[in-house]
């Protein structure tokens, strides 16, 4: 950590947080109230669910909240509580969660459900020391649980809330850099009076106004308040991270059909990146394009899919050629499924390109939208 690093952590860390004004706090509630968007996971006018809670903030996660809200209530229909959840397969589980990505979210969702029924009875925990303890839960999440389901007066800072803080006080930092002063000044947000609206309603409020780009600060509750609107930085603050190339990896998809119209697939190893679903056979990514003749998984009459599959995760981009083959294999040999038995496998949605990419439209996920070819935060 760089020395004006450590400056700013101390005075974070050393600071109390400064108070809301009660009417700035009156205000945004007023403002959350009219302008909330109808959610599936949000209780209107009866007190909110907290596995439904929680099931939202492990999807929101590095998602956005189309996706989410497409996809929730399928998922909560599925697995209604923890015990639910926790009883299914690993397979039923993740076919569940497509069209969300990021499968690692669903394997963790999964362990916390188990631990849910076998440490806590069966219900979510209120307090968050308890809540953090497990799986796939940190900070941010124990004290949004915390705060929408069981009514503890605290913000969690996620995204939307660390950009509508940095502008409210002018912090002129990336918000990577900013979090602990952020954290600090957050800390004074919590609305004891309604402490799921009011954490709600900060979320809101960079959601829906303070955006990243063009805030709409005409109609901001806070406004008044806002220093980086008096000096004019508003559209400068957040200052963004200096930008990272994100490194690219190469590698070949088979595509091998038989005679009767199957189509082999295997599943990928339980741990690491898309653990557990069920992929085209393939090569290694390797972060130089393959250059050697392609070592088909069977024989036939193989060709070249023209043009490549990108796609991208969180560290790197994937690019992959396509080869498709028409091939002979044992009727009875496992891992062949025509495309209409693919509703009832977890495909990753770089698989569902891959096929499409090749000529085969995989049945639709129910409720997700197809692929845009791009990751996005959560919450917007």
């Amino acid at each position: 950590m760089c020395p004006s690093t450590i400056v700013e952590a101390a005075a974070a860390v050393q600071s109390p947080p400064p108070p809301v004004p009660p009417e700035a706090r009156a205000a945004l509630r007023a403002w959350y109230l009219r302008a909330a968007r109808p959610l599936p996971w949000r209780a209107a006018g009866e007190a909110p669910d907290p596995w439904s809670v929680l099931v939202s903030e492990f999807m929101l996660q590095q998602t956005t909240v189309a996706t989410v809200r497409a996809r929730f209530p399928a998922f909560l229909a599925r697995f209604p509580d923890p015990a639910a959840l926790a009883d299914a397969g690993a397979e039923a589980v993740l076919h569940a969660w497509q069209g969300l990505g990021y499968y690692r979210r669903a394997r963790l969702l999964h362990a916390c459900a188990r631990e849910i029924r076998d440490r806590h009875g069966g219900r979510v925990p209120r307090q968050r020391a308890a809540l953090e303890a497990l799986p796939g839960i940190g900070p941010y999440t124990a004290a949004a649980v915390a705060a929408i389901a069981f009514g503890e007066p605290v913000v969690p800072v996620d995204g939307n809330v660390a950009r509508v803080l940095a502008r409210l006080h002018a912090i002129a930092r990336p918000l990577t850099r900013a979090m602990p002063e952020l954290r600090r000044l957050a800390a004074g947000l919590g609305d004891p009076e309604a402490p799921a609206e009011g954490a709600q309603a900060w979320i809101e409020l960079g959601a829906l106004l303070c955006r990243p780009r063009r805030p709409r600060c005409g109609d901001c509750p806070l406004a008044l308040g806002c220093r980086a609107r008096r000096e004019g930085r508003q559209g400068e603050i957040p200052v963004p991270p200096p930008r990272t190339a994100r490194p690219r990896r190469y590698g070949r998809a088979f595509l091998a059909r038989r005679g009767d119209g199957r189509i082999l697939l295997r599943r990928r190893p339980e741990g690491g990146l898309l653990g557990g679903m069920m992929e085209l056979p393939g090569t290694a990514w390797e972060d130089v394009p393959p250059g050697d003749p392609p070592a088909f998984p069977l024989s036939g009459r193989w060709s070249r899919v023209p043009g490549r599959v990108r796609h991208p995760f969180t560290h790197f981009a994937l690019e992959l050629e396509l080869w498709r083959g028409e091939v002979e294999a044992p009727a009875d040999q496992p891992g062949w499924y025509l495309p209409a038995e693919m509703a009832g496998l977890a495909l990753s949605s770089l698989t569902r390109r891959l096929l499409r990419h090749g000529g085969v439209e995989p049945p639709a996920v129910r409720g997700a939208r197809r692929p845009s070819g791009g990751a996005a935060a959560g919450r917007e």
